[in-house]
């Protein structure tokens, strides 16, 4: 049994992994983008390369960039094959109304983070699923040394399990009543597992870096609340946020059995993030306000209504 490095710092195993099918091909592609393997603007490989690399059928691969295009990570042209688009927008409202928008992603935030001494990020999101991909990328950067924090602190606020989800469920055109509480049972069921994986992924392999030495001081904490998330949030406590809404699309979702979903979901990937920075010299100024009442509403959730699981 083989493994094969999608990122650097994760895994895919390969053999019996690979029958999951276009699943199990969505998240390495997720992945892979999402730590810069498929750069902003370059070509995935074609899709003969993905099916041999994976051991799926065309058929699979095909699924599987179909829902990578509707998530908004790829765009595609028969003839030209697929290609990186932009990531999501960030507009940082430190900047006068005549700069020009600049577009990034959230693994800069996050790098900036890491490169402190001592991290203390606070997140509030629907899955942890990006933010896992992220996370496991700047412990890679550690192990080479590249960066070397002190301490790491990572709070998590994630919707409770008994909340009941507006999203993702099943298009009511398409099925009945009955079949369509059905398939709202499977996606909610979906996006738990989601959860609980990348959860259960970013917790090990920042504890890892304890194990092997290399951070004195690791604490990550995570707590359900019951609120579904119509945003999320990301607080680099007392420096910077990221704040964008969630949007409401219509989109084909995969089960793990490659059964192909018409639904209802949200999309964090294409809605816009604004920046907002502290600016310790004016308490009052835009950003100052924005970190100070934001951080104020996630301590009193953290505080307050968020039980530890």
């Amino acid at each position: 049994m083989s493994w094969e490095r999608y990122g650097r710092g994760v895994g895919v195993e390969r053999g019996e992994g690979a029958g999951r099918g276009a699943s199990s091909l969505l998240e390495v592609l997720r992945a892979r983008i999402s730590d810069g393997t498929y750069a902003l603007g370059t070509h995935l490989p074609t899709q003969r390369a993905l099916a041999d690399e994976f051991g799926v059928s065309r058929d699979t691969v095909q699924k599987a960039l179909g829902e990578l295009k509707g998530e908004g990570w790829i765009e595609s042209r028969q003839g030209s094959g697929s290609w990186v688009v932009e990531g999501p927008p960030i507009h940082s409202l430190m900047q006068p109304p005549s700069t020009p928008r600049v577009r990034a992603a959230l693994g800069p935030f996050i790098a900036r983070a890491f490169a402190q001494p001592v991290v203390r990020l606070d997140v509030f999101t629907l899955t942890s699923e990006s933010l896992d991909a992220h996370i496991r990328l700047q412990a890679e950067r550690i192990r080479l040394k590249e960066i070397s924090p002190e301490r790491i602190e990572l709070r998590m606020l994630l919707p409770a399990e008994s909340v009941e989800l507006p999203y993702p469920r099943a298009n009511t055109s398409a099925g009945g009543q009955g079949e369509s509480a059905d398939i709202d049972r499977r996606l909610r069921s979906r996006l738990h597992d989601i959860t609980r994986r990348h959860t259960i992924s970013l917790r090990t392999a920042l504890r890892d870096l304890v194990t092997e030495g290399l951070v004195p001081s690791v604490e990550v904490a995570v707590r359900r609340i019951p609120l579904a998330p119509p945003f999320k949030l990301y607080l680099l406590r007392d420096v910077e946020a990221l704040f964008g809404p969630y949007k409401v699309v219509e989109r084909s979702i995969l089960l793990d059995d490659d059964t192909e979903i018409e639904a209802l979901d949200v999309l964090g990937l294409g809605s816009t993030l604004t920046r907002h920075v502290n600016d310790a010299g004016d308490p009052n100024s835009t950003g100052s306000v924005f970190m100070e009442s934001w951080q104020a509403w996630y301590d009193s959730w953290w505080k307050v209504l968020g039980p530890t699981p």
